[in-house]
């Protein structure tokens, strides 16, 4: 080999690694809202573990495992499964690495594998979400899926609550109403009036999005009771 062509491989990968390095760096921060929410209150401790955070509330029957949107950090979406948690169910919220759920998408496991509850249920935002629906095809330690803001590639068997807003801009539609089909037995489905994107957590406005009719404590909260509801039915 030439030197001009190991020239030409060095700077190609030079190229390679130095877009790698700043595109896993560039990511949404959590907002100090978020930050300031994991402060423990009288009814949840929030509890860092080896691959993220457990909101530790009054429950103990019922957990659920949160995969985040693809370069969002994790705490961002404190404040929802801190109000969640307060509800009777705990929250593992999972730190992604490099931010990207694709990277960890059987980081439940370990959560499972190490836990003691009767019952649980994987979430996730976005690609988060996608990922999620992913592990509950691959596996059978979980009792339904909750979707934020995404959608399943392929058929679920096992409940599925979906939970997006009306001002979302992000969401491929498209392909979210194709991929009804492959979980429309098992489909609860709930449309946010004036929500959007970004606002199940605290990290800015995102690239692309709609803007938002109501605030992120109203879109949250709505998303927290129709989760509740769904848990009751699905162990009811």
């Amino acid at each position: 080999m030439n030197k001009k062509i190991k020239i030409a491989i060095a700077i190609v990968l030079l190229l390679i690694v130095g877009f790698a390095i700043f595109y896993i760096s560039d990511y949404y921060h959590a907002e100090k809202v978020a930050i300031d929410s994991l402060n423990n209150t009288d009814d949840v401790s929030a509890i860092k573990t080896s691959n993220g955070m457990l909101l530790d509330g009054p429950g103990n029957d019922t957990a659920l495992i949160f995969y985040p949107g693809a370069k969002v950090e994790y705490t961002s979406y404190a404040p929802l499964f801190m109000n969640l948690s307060s509800e009777g169910i705990d929250c593992y919220l999972v730190e992604m690495p490099f931010n990207l759920a694709f990277l960890g998408q059987d980081s439940a496991d370990e959560i499972i594998d190490d836990g003691n509850y009767s019952h649980y249920f994987i979430s996730g935002h976005s690609l988060g979400g996608a990922m999620a629906a992913s592990y509950v095809n691959s596996t059978n330690k979980t009792d339904g899926l909750i979707l934020f803001a995404s959608y399943s590639t392929s058929e679920i068997e096992k409940p599925v609550l979906s939970i997006y807003g009306s001002e979302d801009k992000v969401l491929d539609m498209e392909k979210y109403n194709e991929s009804i089909g492959f979980i429309d037995d098992n489909l609860t489905e709930f449309e946010i009036d004036g929500a959007n994107h970004a606002q199940f957590g605290y990290y800015g406005n995102q690239s692309g999005d709609g803007i938002a009719k109501i605030s992120a404590e109203s879109q949250q909260k709505q998303s927290v009771n129709e989760i509740m509801d769904f848990i009751d039915g699905v162990l009811a």
